[in-house]
């Protein structure tokens, strides 16, 4: 029976990240070919997307090293954008959290952004989940996102200039964090993060390497713990 629940829970997670593919693959596809331009050999890509595999930490240390920023500027700022992966795995660790080691360190290396936020609104939804059954959903999400993502890289620096960039792939970035972040804004406090993250990230748009996207986030996060302190104060 508990077998079944599992599975269940599994199929469902696939069912809950399928969407995500058509997302996945095209945005997989570009940092391929915008890699090879930039004068990565294939397996330096495919190593920068298995070791890395952060899509948006990805691709702006790549456009920070095609901009002949520091070497450091371009970590620093990967690392900057990856800090939003501590706070997801803190918000998952109440439910996944009792795991054996060695799951707890496979769900790390597959926490992305269409994970977390399918596997934290499942979670929240369905509070008499047993562990099991969220360990079988998260590895379910996975399914259609993470071996598209790696097959998307390698095709897209194998084809390199044969694909078009003037094909609307660069739009699969925009369309993946909105379809992610409007169910994620249930409480005034993410409403606020994400209100002021936007307008700081605008304002501080003139700053060089893309340091405004930082100062955004920062100031997002800032707001929203704000938020939700005064609103449970």
């Amino acid at each position: 029976m508990a077998d079944e629940q599992a599975m269940s829970s599994f199929w469902r997670g696939v069912k809950t990240g399928f969407p995500f593919l058509f997302v996945a693959v095209p945005f997989a596809m570009l940092f391929g070919v915008l890699a090879t331009e930039a004068g990565l050999t294939l397996f330096e890509t495919m190593s920068f997307s298995f070791v890395v595999i952060a899509g948006a930490a990805q691709f702006t240390a790549l456009s920070l090293l095609n901009e002949n920023a520091p070497a450091i500027v371009a970590l620093i700022s990967a690392i900057a954008v990856n800090m939003r992966l501590v706070m997801y795995s803190a918000a998952l660790t109440p439910y996944l959290g009792p795991l054996p080691l060695w799951k707890r360190v496979l769900l790390a290396y597959f926490l992305v952004d269409q994970t977390y936020a399918s596997s934290q609104l499942e979670f929240e939804a369905r509070p008499a989940m047993t562990l099991t059954q969220r360990f079988a959903f998260f590895l379910g999400v996975m399914i259609p996102i993470c071996p598209p993502w790696f097959l998307g890289t390698w095709f897209g620096a194998w084809a390199g200039e044969a694909i078009d960039m003037d094909s609307g792939l660069d739009f699969a970035l925009p369309i993946a964090f909105i379809a992610m972040i409007g169910p994620a804004l249930r409480t005034p406090a993410h409403r606020v993060a994400a209100l002021v993250s936007v307008i700081f990230a605008l304002g501080f748009a003139w700053l060089p390497f893309n340091f405004g996207l930082i100062v955004g986030g920062l100031a997002g996060m800032a707001a929203g713990a704000e938020a939700e302190r005064r609103m449970s104060a």
